[in-house]
């Protein structure tokens, strides 16, 4: 495995960019970049732009230098080069698969607002990414009401990376605004209430519409490292602004309250597919932030 950096000749606002890549893993890149100092906003999909200051460190780092030619050529043998085109199409198709989801067809004009509020600048992990993995999610514990899918389409419509619930308080505010007089005054009530559940993923054994929604919420956690991985990271970008040091305090805690509680997940299946996945996984995230950077 090889992280290969080229010259700083790539001028951008003022300054000169070098390119960086791997030849096997993204999650390499991502470590190299991080030790460092690279800005997380510097990745571009297959690739991270390094300013001329910061070439150096790379190399520090473990980066080996090597011409354009190089780089460009490790990328296609790796399969890790993505061109705009594929992104796009990417986008588009998910964007086609969540509205054929959408459960509300008289409504088609809400579920194209939210869409782009899922699609907003700066979102990397709670995007429709996410929404569709939710739904997905909602499909594999079993529930078929669109109370639920409602609240799963509404949950993160408004997200600023807000703690306290703030960002849950305003989705539900915004599923009453638009749900009134589309459902009836009980469901949007029912929809606001799944909403605000998904703040702090509190619910009860009995609450079988709130542990599926919650439950399909943090599957992700109970994903396999490489995508856990690429989470872990999506998560870390919605949070570039934040000095590393203090993103790691803060990421450890959240890790570790969801680490240490009784009950991760309340539906069987839950249980049964992603309790065991999720503890190794948010104990090996935080190892990783407990260790001190190299």
């Amino acid at each position: 495995m090889t992280v290969w950096i080229d010259t700083p000749a790539w001028p951008h606002r003022g300054q000169m960019f070098a390119h960086m890549v791997s030849d096997t893993s993204l999650e390499e890149l991502h470590v190299v970049a991080e030790r460092a100092g690279v800005h997380p906003r510097g990745f571009d999909r297959d690739h991270y732009d390094v300013p001329e200051r910061l070439h150096g460190a790379c190399l520090d780092a473990g980066a080996v230098p090597a011409h354009t030619r190089r780089l460009v050529r490790a990328l296609r043998e790796s399969g890790l080069r993505l061109t705009k085109a594929q992104l796009r199409a990417d986008r588009e198709a998910r964007r086609s698969r969540l509205l054929a989801r959408w459960p509300l067809p008289q409504s088609a004009a809400l579920a194209e607002e939210l869409l782009d509020r899922w699609s907003e600048r700066g979102r990397r992990y709670h995007d429709p990414r996410h929404l569709e993995h939710c739904l997905v999610a909602l499909d594999v514990v079993g529930t078929s009401e669109d109370v639920v899918r409602l609240a799963a389409w509404f949950h993160d419509a408004i997200y600023e990376g807000r703690g306290g619930g703030a960002d849950e308080e305003a989705s539900a505010q915004l599923a009453e605004e638009r749900l009134a007089g589309v459902l009836s005054p009980t469901d949007v009530a029912e929809v606001a209430r799944l909403i605000r559940l998904t703040a702090g993923h509190e619910t009860v054994r009995g609450d079988r519409r709130g542990n599926q929604l919650c439950d399909a919420d943090l599957a992700i956690l109970g994903e396999t490292p490489d995508r856990y991985a690429r989470y872990c990271r999506d998560i870390r970008v919605e949070y570039a602004e934040v000095p590393l040091p203090d993103f790691r305090r803060g990421r450890l805690q959240v890790v570790q309250l969801l680490l240490y509680r009784e009950h991760l997940y309340r539906t069987d299946i839950g249980l049964t597919l992603w309790a065991r996945n999720a503890r190794e996984n948010l104990a090996q995230e935080a190892a990783r932030l407990s260790r001190p950077l190299p």
